[in-house]
């Protein structure tokens, strides 16, 4: 499938020159000033560094946007794990943060971000993700012989937002055993992308308290 999504990332950035911390003025409909989109921004950090909302077994203080071990995939695939990392879809972009928390779990963490967009433009943008994870079956590290290849596959989960979706990474990372899931979540015209990952495995049941607690946050 062509990752059209991924596409209309790459040429909003390279046309723009804008990091998502700075996004004013670019995509055409609903474009903010500077000012507007950095107190936006710093409104949605606040927001999701709150630790007194983190279920039991993660703690704060909030780190940094997450930074993907698997960077250097397949650009295809990386579609689906930006948002994350706080690189989310430009187009309409109003505002976005990125953290990280750490969890009680050996090698555990869950990293969220979350991104304000005009004009009903959330709704695309995750159906776009969306598409990106079908034509995604398989994510393997840029080295074939790197020992990284990682299946997608269902999540299934309660009603989130508006509309969500999610899928779950199982196999090996460089060699060791590492699994993650993925949950995008969109709630009226914010779109939150939360990932959950570890050392061999992670429990599902952690990973619905997180997306319920920053979906939560999301209304």
């Amino acid at each position: 499938m062509a990752l059209t999504g991924r596409a209309g990332i790459i040429g909003m950035a390279v046309a723009c020159g804008l990091l998502a911390a700075g996004l004013a003025g670019c995509g055409g409909q609903g474009a903010v000033s500077d000012a507007e989109a950095r107190r936006q921004s710093l409104e949605l950090k606040a927001l999701l560094s709150q630790e007194r909302l983190l279920p039991d077994g993660f703690s704060g203080p909030a780190r940094e946007a997450w930074q993907s071990p698997l960077a250097k995939a397949s650009s295809e695939c990386r579609a689906v794990l930006d948002a994350a990392m706080g690189h989310p879809p430009l187009r309409a972009l109003e505002g976005n943060a990125a953290v990280s928390f750490q969890g009680d779990v050996l090698g555990e963490l869950a990293a969220v971000g979350m991104a304000v967009y005009a004009g009903g433009e959330a709704e695309e943008h995750l159906e776009d993700m969306g598409r990106a994870m079908d034509g995604c079956p398989v994510l393997r590290g840029a080295d074939p012989t790197g020992g990284t290849r990682l299946r997608l596959s269902e999540l299934t989960l309660p009603a989130l937002g508006d509309e969500a979706v999610s899928r779950q990474l199982r196999g090996r990372l460089n060699g060791y055993p590492y699994a993650l899931d993925l949950v995008l979540v969109r709630q009226g015209d914010r779109l939150l992308s939360l990932v959950h990952t570890g050392l061999g495995t992670v429990d599902v049941r952690r990973t619905v308290e997180l997306a319920r607690a920053f979906a939560g946050m999301a209304r």
